[in-house]
């Protein structure tokens, strides 16, 4: 027992620096397998060192999600906006494991926000300013009384439900209850101060 308290642990003896293999010679192992001459280091997540992109959505759609969520999320009264609580983030990993109606829905929408820029300005959605933001969008909002009763038309569909991912998403994130010191119902999830439908 006492010959067993007294032996090093193995990770200490695994991680010490050992002699290099002579030159010309095949490098050889220690009694633990571990290849002399060369140690072993600590890994960092991924995560931790860089921003992760975006896997579901095209560039050209993220940034159109990008754009659309800072126009309908912007940074107000000094709470912070969904860019800053990174809700597209979010929502590209949400969406991307959603049933494929919603995939369909905002890729479609996505698309058509992209399309209409074009036409209309010659920039793609995410490259318009908040003026030519606001004359795409205004036409394609429409009143949604209740929840689940969202418009036909599938930009107007996209564009109502979107509302709604986005707020939830950027009340729900670490950043907002950081800044806000308040988390999900506590926010009191309404589209109140930027939604032009609504007549207070």
């Amino acid at each position: 027992m006492q010959a067993l308290a007294a032996a090093p642990a193995v990770p200490a003896l695994a991680q010490q620096v050992r002699p290099a293999p002579p030159s010309g010679g095949r490098s050889s192992r220690g009694a633990l397998g571990v290849e002399q001459g060369v140690k072993e280091f600590e890994l960092t997540q991924p995560d931790a060192v860089a921003d992760p992109a975006a896997r579901f959505f095209t560039p050209a759609q993220f940034g159109a999600l990008k754009k659309l969520s800072d126009a309908l999320m912007p940074p107000m009264s000094g709470n912070p906006g969904a860019i800053e609580c990174e809700a597209p983030e979010f929502l590209d990993f949400l969406i991307g494991v959603s049933p494929v109606e919603q995939q369909q829905l905002y890729r479609g929408g996505l698309d058509a926000l992209n399309a209409k820029a074009k036409a209309k300005f010659s920039k793609s959605f995410a490259e318009l300013d908040p003026k030519q933001v606001d004359a795409v969008l205004r036409p394609l909002l429409a009143a949604t009384p209740w929840a689940w009763d969202l418009p036909k038309d599938p930009v107007r569909r996209f564009i109502a439900s979107v509302r709604t991912d986005v707020v939830t998403a950027t009340r729900n994130s670490p950043v907002w209850a950081e800044k806000t010191g308040t988390r999900g119902r506590a926010g009191q999830l309404k589209w109140l101060p930027i939604d032009p439908v609504y007549k207070g």
